[in-house]
């Protein structure tokens, strides 16, 4: 802190040395070195009256989950209630990390392959085991097992749809699906399957067969890990 007078206030962000000013510091070496903190301040590129863009970034890092796991995981109402951090803030960091999501995901597309529960599992992986509640999905594939389309059926139970499994076949149907894979997470992170979650995937296998759009796999996202109903031979092929 420094003083004028009997007033105290911060180092501003601009007032840091050169090689500790997170601009400085990326076009000199590359974003790689820097730190979680700065990486964030750059975003931030503000603090608030009590703190510079790093410090307020340092705060945002040590609350939660202590890691840049927060921008996941917290809601725009829960960033806007640290100092500095308004609406607009808000949703850019939420859109950071929406950005940081899709580009692992579309990384992994090249490398999903139908018959592969690790490679579907790993494409979905960080798009899904953030989620707070359940949320179920539809992934299609064409003719050559490429991915073409994936929608989300439900969110919050698996029982939404396991008294019909209508919607899954409409989706599949409009995109010319020719297989289909079920993907859903379990926020606790252990993905044991439970008895609705075996009960929806007999169902939903018994009516691919009678659509001829047959279920492939149903893999259940945890906390990097997954179970495939496939590996585990409870779906044949």
């Amino acid at each position: 802190m420094r003083k004028r007078g009997d007033m105290t206030r911060h180092i501003t962000t601009r007032e840091l040395p050169i090689s500790e000013r997170p601009y400085e510091k990326c076009l000199q070496a590359g974003p790689q070195t820097l730190s979680d903190a700065e990486l964030l301040a750059v975003i931030l590129k503000t603090g608030s009256p009590q703190m510079n863009a790093v410090q307020l970034a340092q705060q945002i890092l040590r609350a939660g989950t202590k890691s840049l796991l927060n921008l996941y995981q917290m809601s725009v109402e829960e960033l806007m209630q640290f100092p500095g951090i308004g609406e607009v803030k808000a949703i850019q960091l939420k859109c950071v990390a929406e950005l940081s999501r899709r580009i692992a995901q579309t990384e992994q597309k090249e490398r999903v392959c139908l018959s592969n529960a690790q490679s579907v599992a790993a494409y979905y992986m960080e798009r899904m085991r953030h989620e707070r509640t359940e949320c179920l999905m539809v992934s299609m594939f064409d003719i050559k097992c490429r991915l073409i389309a994936d929608t989300v059926i439900a969110t919050g139970t698996v029982r939404a749809v396991l008294s019909s499994p209508r919607e899954i076949f409409l989706r599949a149907l409009e995109k010319k699906a020719v297989t289909i894979i079920l993907l859903h997470n379990h926020p606790s992170g252990d993905p044991t399957p439970s008895k609705e979650d075996f009960a929806l995937t007999e169902r939903v296998q018994r009516c691919g067969e009678l659509m001829d759009i047959p279920l492939s796999d149903h893999i259940i996202i945890g906390d990097r890990r997954y179970y495939s109903f496939r590996e585990h031979k409870k779906i044949l092929v």
